[in-house]
């Protein structure tokens, strides 16, 4: 087992990644002293560690459809009609939506109770259950509702990661090859447990300067503004790693065009999403206008378009990026039919 700690001005975690870590819930409960918990699970039942208190289990989906404020208000509903109280802790079990849903309905319900993650997806466990962000889907983009509510532990077990379809490991990889972007060393050909733990260890420090989005903690978003545009294009037929693969791709051209790096580095942005076997062209249903107007709607879309960018001196956020200039970038990229999109995959070691 691997500790990766979290401490911040107001609230210190730990991050436990390794076989079997979710038979550690029963005790970080009693340390918390709560007396009740509702859990609230995407896997079957059995997948869910006694949490050694009164509880109630609430059934889950992932997936971005069940993204939405109406989940939020559900689960909220269900935690009176239990009398969970502020003494309390809410269990969320399952991908990076659960996660996020649930992480937002704690921090909405009686204005915060303790929510402890246990995340079961790679995309989870490397990105979502890390960091404190939680948010649900807007019709007009996503993420766009949402607060930060750091979760009191996160249990990273990778036991649940044997049995996850091929494209649910593809999108947590699509996390991991960004970090090679941000900071963090080469990931290719490490081993899985290798790659979770230096993609949260890099978070857990970037997420300690910068808790708040006000500067550092943008680099976290790399390929990410792209990426969700890609998603909310599709209908979210694209998962949200390979988005943010394909948005890794785009950053790199961007940033060449822009004249921030040269040729090699440019090439080198998709060596490492090929590495991973992600995807790497645009699907060819999405309009250029289109993207560019749903990136408009990004949280960091303050100035003009902003992007997350590599540079000489490394990644940094970039205001008002010229339309015209990103629009020929796009044009510029292969496009490929949404369902041809995933190729095979490569790079996952155990």
């Amino acid at each position: 087992m691997t500790t990766v700690s979290l401490r911040l001005r107001d609230h210190s975690y730990d991050v436990l990644i390794g076989p079997g870590v979710r038979t550690a819930l029963a005790g970080i409960i009693r340390r918390l002293g709560a007396e009740r918990a509702v859990v609230v699970s995407a896997r079957p039942p059995e997948s869910v560690p006694d949490p050694g208190v009164p509880s109630l289990v609430l059934p889950a989906r992932d997936g971005e459809h069940d993204k939405t404020l109406a989940t939020v208000e559900a689960l909220c509903g269900e935690f009176a009609r239990f009398g969970l109280t502020r003494s309390d802790v809410v269990v969320s079990c399952g991908g990076g939506t659960t996660t996020d849903v649930v992480g937002l309905a704690a921090a909405l319900y009686h204005r915060g109770v303790r929510v402890i993650h246990l995340p079961t997806s790679l995309l989870a466990q490397v990105d979502a259950s890390v960091g404190g962000k939680t948010a649900v889907n807007l019709p007009a983009g996503k993420n766009l509702a949402g607060a930060y509510w750091q979760p009191s532990a996160v249990l990273c077990d990778t036991d649940y990661l044997a049995t996850l379809p091929r494209r649910e490991m593809l999108s947590g990889l699509g996390e991991i090859a960004r970090c090679h972007f941000i900071g963090a060393p080469d990931l290719r050909g490490r081993t899985l447990p290798e790659q979770i733990t230096a993609s949260v260890t890099l978070k857990a420090r970037i997420v300690e300067a910068d808790e708040r989005d006000t500067g550092l903690r943008h680099l976290l978003n790399y390929g990410h503004t792209l990426g969700h545009a890609v998603e909310k294009a599709s209908g979210y037929a694209v998962r949200h790693g390979e988005a943010v693969a394909i948005g890794t791709v785009f950053a790199g051209r961007l940033a060449g065009a822009l004249g921030r790096i040269g040729p090699d580095r440019v090439a080198e942005h998709l060596d490492v999403v090929r590495h991973y076997g992600l995807p790497t062209a645009l699907p060819a249903e999405a309009e250029t206008a289109d993207l560019i107007r749903l990136m408009r709607h990004d949280k960091k879309a303050i100035h003009g378009l902003a992007f997350v960018l590599d540079g000489p001196d490394g990644a940094a956020l970039v205001d008002d990026v010229a339309p015209e200039v990103v629009a020929d970038v796009l044009a510029r990229m292969p496009r490929t039919p949404v369902a041809d999109l995933v190729g095979p995959s490569a790079g996952v070691r155990r």
